[in-house]
């Protein structure tokens, strides 16, 4: 018996793809907007993070 026949037997299985498509999109969605509005002097700063050799210097 294949693994897809054992889901069918499942009641209200549908759900769970649609809703970790929904979390999946939001994420993305938050991510790209905080990218967008983010302040781009601490962008820099955390871009520069694997640069830099001062570890008394932290965030």
């Amino acid at each position: 018996m294949k693994f897809i026949n054992y889901l069918e037997s499942i009641a209200g299985i549908s759900v769970y793809p649609m809703t970790s498509l929904l979390l999946l999109f939001t994420f993305f969605i938050g991510a790209s907007l905080w990218a967008f509005k983010a302040d781009k002097k601490m962008v820099d700063r955390i871009s520069r993070i694997p640069l830099d050799n001062d570890e008394t210097n932290p965030l």
